[in-house]
């Protein structure tokens, strides 16, 4: 009897955490709504980047398939709010595509399409796995990896922007260095020519007295 409440307590917890965390989900999947609000209004994607949709849409797609009867037994909710999720995704990264400058939609476009590649290679490849329980582990694997890539995407914008600050940095604390050293190098070349020009001078200046008090000797 306490084993029956306790296997209904621990179903009705993972029932409420389904239901939290599918509209957890649902509510991250809305959120770049106002974003696309302004890039409609303005015809442009500005400084916007398209990366964290296609992140997102390969961590929908995945996860979709992960709840799909032939990987899962019992969560089909989870191919439900990810297939909405996927939805999402693909509107946005439509209304990106036709906003976006010219390179910034190929690029776009090219990053589609290696989504949807690796997609068919998860399916084909999942598919081939014999074992059941395999395959459940391996699929839970990459959308666990996927999910982690799709919260991790703003870092891969952040991160070259804080290096190539960095870099930028070195190089004026490089530039400013030199720029002072060949300033003094410059300078100690004249002042050594200067004084080697007022030796010449000064020994000329004798050479020529010694040779004028000889003349008026001999004269």
């Amino acid at each position: 009897m306490v084993f029956l409440g306790s296997f209904q307590t621990l179903s009705i917890c993972k029932d409420a955490a389904g239901i939290a965390g599918n509209i957890s989900a649902l509510v991250l999947f809305v959120s770049p709504v106002p974003t696309f609000r302004r890039i409609i209004r303005n015809e442009s994607t500005e400084q916007f980047s398209g990366l964290p949709y296609i992140y997102a849409l390969l961590n929908c797609i995945i996860c979709a398939w992960y709840g799909s009867p032939l990987i899962s037994s019992d969560n089909l909710s989870v191919t439900t709010v990810n297939s909405v999720g996927a939805v999402f995704q693909i509107v946005y990264i439509i209304l990106f595509i036709i906003y976006a400058e010219k390179t910034e939609k190929v690029r776009v476009i090219g990053l589609l399409l290696a989504v949807l590649g690796i997609f068919a290679v998860i399916v084909i490849g999942s598919l081939l796995i014999i074992d059941l329980d395999v395959r459940h582990v391996a699929i839970g694997f990459l959308s666990s990896a996927s999910l982690v890539s799709m919260l991790a995407s703003p870092l891969f914008i952040i991160a070259p922007n804080g290096i190539g600050t960095v870099l930028a940095i070195i190089q004026l604390v490089l530039f400013s260095y030199y720029k002072n050293a060949s300033r003094d190098n410059s300078v100690v070349p004249l002042l050594v020519s200067h004084d080697m020009i007022n030796g010449k001078e000064e020994l000329n200046f004798q050479t020529w007295a010694a040779v004028e008090e000889g003349r008026l000797s001999s004269s």
